[in-house]
């Protein structure tokens, strides 16, 4: 991209084949009433993530807790996250944080490491004596169930069912979970919700139980949407990912706010947000604009909820904004966007201490003034090892060894995402890079398919911006989507890990005189914001479209040539993406949709 407005150019799991949960311990007299269990929920061959869970059965609270353990040789901890895990030998132990060592009774704790080899703990100890975790020795906790169906919805109650879960002895029950809180226990694999409230959204997973009262992994999540309510019931998001940029600067000149995607019914349409940019300055994360970000007031008609910010409230203008839109829409998670077109450049000195980084970007998401506000952490680099406004020699390895870094810290809370080239080219920028090491790490790429052609070429040829495919007298080889992606594809990138990238804005000419694509040209096109680049908004009427090429419109109007999306030819990518096997798509950004938001519309039905 050549604008600071841009996101460069792609819902699938991070996990990959799932490990056994392990519950090590014996039978014991625990003198602090407590359990310790243990779970290898990642494996990627040469290492895997751990999670040791503590629990407090007892009647009394608990102020601290130590968990040890034993490794075979071979294997060890290479970073940890809440919880200071230090080792000597084979032997490892942890203490809890000065946060989170107070557990009452019934509550319990996670803390989280990644490790190096292949073995599995032993000999646990939990505040120096045994962990008891309820379990039978070889006795494997549940699989997850399968992902709930939702059915008979009405203005107050949903029906559920479920594929069953497996377990080497048998299982007990299944607890359902509403938007994350257990709401039910049942013995079969269906339930019907009650006593709901119309026109409201919901999520809902399950999580089995066996025979020993362990549990398994939570399914994935449903969104239902009740009928009824003040308002015209909206379609649920469906399996896909919709994900739309919302710029922090796009609150000032061109006067768009979060309150927008209510208005134009856009928020009832997507599922993720990413909010764009944070900047990377001294190899670390942080807001750049902190005015807009979380000072700025909002009067009531400019607020989500219709209520007025006050001067001492503790958190105001975008961030709190959001805050309200995810509690209208539930089923919407919020990303922090950081890097771009402009602030990529830091990323370099980042790629010297990934470990640092992600400290720093850890800290920003979870600022105690907004930390229910991100659900993840999106990385826009460009590029690694590339020429983007700045060119970077950090080397093949650094993207992947950043994303690594993120994961490590982040464990599995948050969403970890990077918006990435879509050079499709022979040694391009998506060679430059270890983008198939890295796909172990994030949860999806945004692939940027647009950008490909546009008036920084002033004399042409004219091309469209955006092309699907390749066609005959495309100028560069390999800058369409289909060849970007077949290409992560072979690098070994899951498809359900790459969403397609959509502008919601064209790019154009002046000085042409030949309507079909390939035309010579005097220099870029007038725009509102910068010369060569204007809104969909303005340019369905300002110069509608003349043709399509390559599954993207394109516009002759007097001496000025555009190339763009319309809502028919987002059908096509949208039936492209689904026969692809894509996890979804996603659009920079969100102003320039019209004022009904036409083009989400098209992403939303299209990928249903």
């Amino acid at each position: 991209m050549r604008f600071r407005d841009r996101a460069v150019a792609g819902l699938t799991t991070l996990l990959l084949p799932f490990a056994a949960l392990v519950g090590l311990a014996t039978p014991a007299e625990a003198a602090t009433s407590a359990t310790a269990t243990y779970a290898k929920t990642q494996d990627w061959g040469t290492g895997f993530e751990g999670k040791w869970t503590i629990k407090n059965t007892g009647t009394t609270s608990i102020s601290s807790w130590t968990v040890e353990w034993d490794f075979p040789s071979g294997t060890s901890v290479t970073s940890a996250w809440e919880a200071d895990v230090t080792g000597s030998g084979t032997h490892w132990t942890a203490k809890n944080k000065s946060y989170n060592g107070t557990l009452a009774p019934g509550a319990s704790v996670s803390f989280g490491f990644n490790g190096a080899g292949s073995g599995s703990p032993s000999g646990c100890k939990l505040n120096g004596a045994s962990c008891d975790g309820g379990s039978v020795p070889g006795d494997n906790p549940p699989s997850a169930p399968g992902k709930p169906t939702a059915s008979d919805i009405t203005n107050t109650s949903v029906k559920l069912s479920w594929t069953a879960a497996t377990d080497d002895n048998g299982i007990k029950n299944y607890d359902v979970l509403r938007d994350g809180t257990k709401v039910a226990t049942v013995t079969g694999t269906s339930y019907s919700d009650t006593g709901l409230t119309a026109g409201t959204d919901y999520s809902y997973a399950v999580q089995a139980r066996d025979s020993a009262d362990q549990t398994g992994p939570v399914s994935s999540s449903v969104a239902v949407r009740t009928t009824g309510g003040s308002t015209d019931p909206t379609p649920s998001p469906g399996g896909k990912v919709k994900l739309g940029y919302f710029t922090e600067w796009g609150v000032y000149g061109r006067n768009y706010h979060v309150k927008n995607l209510v208005t134009s019914g856009s928020a009832s349409k997507i599922t993720h947000i990413n909010y764009a940019f944070g900047n990377v300055k001294n190899g670390q994360c942080v807001v750049d604009d902190t005015y807009a970000a979380y000072d700025k007031a909002y009067t009531a008609d400019q607020s989500v909820d219709g209520v007025a910010d006050t001067w001492d409230q503790p958190l105001r203008g975008n961030f709190n904004q959001l805050r309200k839109l995810k509690a209208k829409y539930p089923n919407i998670k919020v990303l922090y966007s950081f890097g771009g077109w402009t602030y990529s450049g830091g990323f370099g000195q980042a790629a010297q201490n990934p470990a640092a980084f992600a400290e720093s970007c850890h800290k920003v998401l979870n600022d105690p003034r907004w930390a229910d506000v991100f659900d993840g952490i999106d990385i826009d680099w460009e590029y690694p090892n590339a020429c983007g406004l700045t060119c970077d020699t950090s080397g093949a390895a650094a993207f992947k060894n950043l994303m690594s870094a993120l994961r490590g810290k982040f464990g599995t809370s948050k969403l970890v995402t990077a918006a990435i080239t879509a050079d499709g080219s022979s040694g391009g920028k998506i060679d430059a890079a270890d983008y198939g090491g890295a796909a172990q790490y994030i949860d999806w790429y945004n692939v940027m398919t647009y950008d490909y052609f546009g008036a920084w070429a002033a004399q042409g040829p004219t091309a469209p911006h955006s092309p699907l495919t390749s066609y005959s007298g495309i100028p560069t080889a390999g800058f369409n989507s289909d060849a970007a992606i077949q290409k992560l594809k072979g690098k070994g990138v899951p498809a359900g890990k790459l969403l397609l990238g959509i502008g919601f804005y064209g790019r154009g000419w002046t000085g042409v005189t030949q309507s079909a694509p390939g035309g010579t040209a005097t220099g870029p096109a007038a725009g509102t914001y910068e010369q060569g680049i204007e809104d969909y908004k303005v340019l369905k009427t300002s110069c509608p479209a003349t043709g399509t090429i390559a599954g993207t419109a394109y516009a002759h109007c007097g001496s000025n040539w555009w190339s763009y999306d319309t809502p028919s030819t987002i059908a096509g990518k949208m039936t492209w993406a689904k026969n692809q096997g894509l996890g979804g798509a996603f659009f920079w950004e969100f102003s320039g949709d019209t004022a009904g938001g036409e083009l989400v519309s098209a992403i939303n039905s299209g990928l249903q």
